[in-house]
């Protein structure tokens, strides 16, 4: 199991692009890729988990990721996160 804090930094915050972007991002991957944000965890897999976490700029989340490729799917899903998902 690997984690690693991110936050969300483009204004708009995790809305339906992010959410389809992280959504299809963990889906390339067997590791379980779960997002955590106040104690709650999200499916990352799921678009709709994703956009009911509801994440507002500057929130703190933690990705956690578990299987044979977790390095990987960690290190995708926090590259979104630290490019803003390419919207700013």
């Amino acid at each position: 199991m690997r984690e690693q804090k991110v936050t969300v930094l483009n204004r708009a915050g995790v809305h339906a692009r992010p959410s389809t972007l992280i959504a299809q991002a963990a889906n390339k991957y067997n590791s379980k890729v779960t997002i955590i944000k106040s104690e709650k965890e999200y499916n990352a897999k799921s678009v709709i988990g994703v956009m009911t976490m509801a994440a507002t700029y500057n929130t703190e989340l933690t990705i956690r990721t578990e299987g044979d490729d977790e390095t990987n799917a960690l290190e995708a899903i926090v590259n979104l996160f630290d490019t803003k998902f390419e919207e700013d």
